[in-house]
């Protein structure tokens, strides 16, 4: 596996349009992503974050453009779409748009035996996963039955027991009650402490400011800005045209650094942990 390569995503120029319609999802967007990041996507529906991913998942093919992994574009043949989808795997907003075999044994099986690997190979690395993640109480029902939560660590469990290179999750906290969302996000720090690249679709800014090593604003099928957490979300003027608004955080400590409050040494806090460790 060719891991030499700074960037391990790169979309050239991408342009993707759905038939019927006549304004494009993607517009000429270009990204690279770095090795081992943590990238939130934020914008508007219809701003172009899930045509990206499953472009970048081989599900769908530019109409122009390109996508590269590990500096290889990706091949549009069932060998090269294999490839691409064991190193980036993702996780729909929809779990029920991903999970279809009877069990859910089964179904965290099925990707990683279609990629090649034999029967004991495959059980000792789903038994792993379902561990991991805590399911082995329901490893035997069928997965239409599980509530949202648990369908959410399943549709993980599919990807996670192929061990992708990036993970890709489209809004993972979305429909989840407080409990489910807290385990979720779990599951994501670990990923990241495994060194894997994880992109997220998120609307929820104030995770995403703490979270996220750069974040990524979609606008119109296009990047309309990126950089590190602080950059963006203190552009008010492209939050505006996103609809988004600053962190909550940021907001209180301009307020409180305007009051005396607080110290404005050192880094600005990303969290309200942080910031009321800064509290004078």
């Amino acid at each position: 596996m060719k891991q030499n390569n700074e960037w391990v995503i790169e979309a050239e120029h991408l342009s993707y349009a759905y038939d019927g319609n006549e304004k494009p999802a993607l517009d000429d967007l270009n990204l690279k992503i770095r090795r081992g990041q943590k990238v939130a996507f934020m914008g508007g529906n219809g701003s172009g974050k899930s045509t990206f991913f499953l472009c970048l998942n081989g599900i769908r093919r530019p109409g122009k453009g390109r996508v590269l992994i590990d500096g290889t574009p990706i091949a549009y043949t069932r060998k090269g779409l294999l490839d691409v989808r064991r190193r980036v795997g993702i996780v729909f907003q929809e779990p029920d748009d991903q999970l279809f075999s009877a069990s859910v044994y089964q179904e965290i099986s099925f990707g990683i035996l279609n990629l090649g690997a034999d029967e004991e190979t495959a059980r000792n690395k789903v038994e792993q996963v379902i561990r991991e993640l805590g399911i082995s109480s329901f490893q035997d029902r069928p997965a239409h039955a599980l509530s949202g939560g648990q369908k959410k660590l399943v549709a993980i469990a599919d990807i996670l027991v192929m061990d992708p290179e990036v993970m890709i999750l489209d809004e993972p906290a979305a429909s989840l009650d407080p409990k489910h969302t807290k385990i979720v996000r779990k599951i994501v720090e670990k990923l990241t402490e495994r060194g894997i690249t994880v992109l997220m679709a998120t609307h929820d800014m104030d995770y995403a400011f703490g979270w996220a090593d750069e974040i990524v604003l979609m606008h119109e099928g296009r990047v309309l800005k990126k950089g590190m957490p602080l950059e963006v979300c203190a552009d008010r003027k492209v939050l505006e045209k996103t609809n988004l608004e600053m962190p909550a955080v940021l907001r209180l400590y301009e307020k409180m650094k305007e009051k005396g409050m607080v110290s404005s040494q050192g880094e600005v806090p990303r969290t309200m942990e942080e910031l009321e460790r800064r509290l004078l």
